[in-house]
């Protein structure tokens, strides 16, 4: 694909910073410190000093609770410069549905700056490979606010992307890139922002080139409010008139200006909508698009199989790695498939370093791919209070496991993010992870430890059982059932029929063989205490179409962004388990110990 002279300077300029690393990496660090020596917090373990080994010996690894009095002082009045030497100028707030609380996590004008220029980075490397599709059409991509909530000392605190959405630079662009109108994305109710936006999409169909939302979950839930509402869309259309029940003046005023009566347009979608299956339902609505841009590694993976059916063939970029603590990496391969995605760090971004986890046989399994070998690999995280040496970006290895740690210009300083992280490659001298797991999601219920990719795999294995009798496994999550001795692994499943037959129920032996396949799948510990009866046999619930949604629902509703929303892998929330129990349609137990 044919790109101009300005992205040949942001890719030259990518290939530069990634030959060039390690200088980059000291320059990056050299300046942090100069910049915060003699902020409070550096200050008590620097001295005023700036040296890099004086940091690495002094500085400890840290957690979010070990920054949070200084980041609640900052919130509640106090200097920014307790912590960083730049002024804080508002508070990115993290999804919180990863595992924990959400965080308060500073923002300055600079990083504001460099989220801009991390974005035209990406354009440039999906241009690349798909032409510059801003010319050509628009993108409908799923955008939704979070209400901000105020610090007493006045800052504004929110999510990473309502901040973006709300920043003029991005509300300037708006109009001429993305068919949703700023009104529909900076909607509070998130039913009416989402029947908004894809009204817009319907009626601006034919100049749609790129589907797009944050997480592949938004995605799905939006397929899912097409199917619930496709009627009323397409009476929409042909009327001209929007649905009384959307009361927000915003949304009311910016769809007048778009709003037509389109009888024909109505027909069209209502043929395609109106289909026994819905096979390629995306490509048929958006029929000039050319790829869906959404996360799909890391937990989004278990989303792929949905996508993957309702895509008609387009490909699914995960465009780049980046979290509310920090920007990490961009995917230089955005046609790769999502299990096999890499993420290239970018050096000017942050001052990395990796804390080595250690192989173990009785932890994490996995098959583990790079440059064309496969070996079976086992993985554990070292415990806090083992001596581990962090290593810096550029002396990773290949094939091996790290957790990520981070040191920003906005406070963070050898800050653990609780990633895990595998180096797969090299892009010149900068090393490329794929992510493997949360470091703190673990499923256990005695000595066994079972990691959200130990999870991903087992239910990768069998939900394969799915497929030959026409299921899609649309969402899961688990939880340790301890209610009885011994505990065992409970996993909600939502299913889905690829056609359109109410009448076609899953086969309990087909789900009971998916429990025994999924605890043939998992660790060795694990079959080890199931065989011992330590364990009691793993159960599938299968919960009603919707369910996820519901999930999904109680979390925003507690916070959450939903542009950054993640499913949990593991259940922590005693709510959110009603919300799953209240929905259950079946149950399932494994009859054998795996071998």
């Amino acid at each position: 694909m044919a790109t101009n002279e300005y992205e040949v300077d942001e890719l030259k300029m990518m290939e530069e910073l990634t030959i060039n690393a390690h200088q980059v990496q000291e320059e990056v660090l050299g300046e942090i410190l100069k910049r915060n020596a003699e902020t409070e917090y550096l200050k008590g373990f620097l001295n005023g000093q700036s040296g890099k080994q004086l940091f690495k010996n002094n500085v400890p690894i840290v957690t979010y609770e070990d920054i949070k009095p200084y980041v609640d002082r900052i919130a509640n009045g106090e200097p920014s410069d307790i912590l960083l030497a730049e002024p804080v100028i508002e508070f990115n707030r993290s999804s919180g549905t990863s595992g924990g609380q959400p965080k308060l996590i500073p923002n300055t004008v600079e990083l504001s700056k460099k989220r801009a220029a991390f974005h035209t980075l990406i354009a440039s490397v999906l241009n690349k490979h798909f032409g510059d599709l801003n010319r050509t059409g628009k993108s409908m991509e799923l955008m939704f606010v979070k209400p901000e909530t105020e610090t007493p000392s006045g800052l504004k605190a929110g999510s990473v992307t309502t901040s973006r959405f709300k920043d003029n630079g991005f509300r300037n662009i708006l109009p001429m890139r993305y068919t949703s109108p700023i009104e529909t994305i900076l909607c509070l109710d998130i039913n009416q922002s989402m029947y908004c936006q894809l009204l817009v999409s319907f009626i601006q169909r034919d100049e749609v080139v790129r589907i797009g939302s944050m997480f592949a979950s938004a995605l799905l839930r939006a397929i899912k409010f097409i199917e619930d509402h496709w009627k009323e869309l397409c009476s929409n259309i042909k009327t001209g008139y929007l649905s009384d029940w959307i009361t927000d003046s915003g949304c009311r005023n910016a769809l007048s200006l778009i709003m037509k009566h389109d009888p024909a347009l109505a027909d069209s979608i209502e043929n395609i909508c109106g289909c026994r299956s819905w096979e390629g339902i995306i490509r048929k609505l958006w029929p000039k698009a050319k790829y869906i841009g959404a996360i799909t590694t890391g937990v989004m993976r278990q989303y792929t199989t949905a996508l993957d059916f309702y895509s008609g063939g387009l490909p699914l970029v995960s465009s780049f790695y980046a979290c509310s603590e920090a920007i990490c990496g961009i995917n230089l391969e955005p046609l790769d498939k999502p299990a096999d995605v890499s993420y290239t760090i970018l050096p000017n971004m942050a001052y990395f370093e990796f804390l080595p986890v250690k192989k173990d046989r009785v932890s994490m399994t996995q098959e583990v791919q790079f440059n064309g070998v496969s070996e079976q690999e086992s993985i554990e995280m070292k415990s806090n209070n083992e001596d581990i040496e962090a290593v810096e970006l550029v002396n990773v290895k290949l094939g091996q496991f790290y957790e990520l740690v981070v040191t920003t210009f906005t406070g963070l300083y050898r800050y653990r993010v609780g990633d895990i992280l595998m180096v797969t490659g090299f892009h010149n001298n900068t090393p490329q992870f794929r992510f493997v797991e949360r470091e703190n999601v673990i499923l256990s219920v005695d000595a066994d430890k079972t990691s959200e990719a130990d999870l991903l795999k087992a239910v990768t294995e069998a939900k394969t059982l799915l497929d030959p009798l026409g299921f899609i496994l649309t969402a899961y999550t688990s939880y340790g059932d301890m209610s009885s001795t011994p505990g065992h692994y409970v996993l909600f499943w939502e299913l889905k029929v690829k056609e359109d037959n109410d009448n076609k129920e899953f086969d309990p032996k087909m789900m009971v063989e998916c429990c025994s396949r999924m605890e043939e799948s998992l660790t060795y510990t694990y079959k080890i205490y199931r065989q011992q009866n330590a364990i009691a046999p793993l159960e599938i619930r299968v919960v009603k179409q919707g369910t996820f949604d519901a999930l999904m629902d109680y979390y925003v509703s507690q916070g959450a962004s939903m542009n950054q929303y993640k499913a949990p892998s593991c259940i922590k929330s005693k709510e959110a388990l009603k919300i799953l129990d209240s929905r259950v349609i079946g149950k399932f137990f494994s009859l054998k110990a795996p071998l």
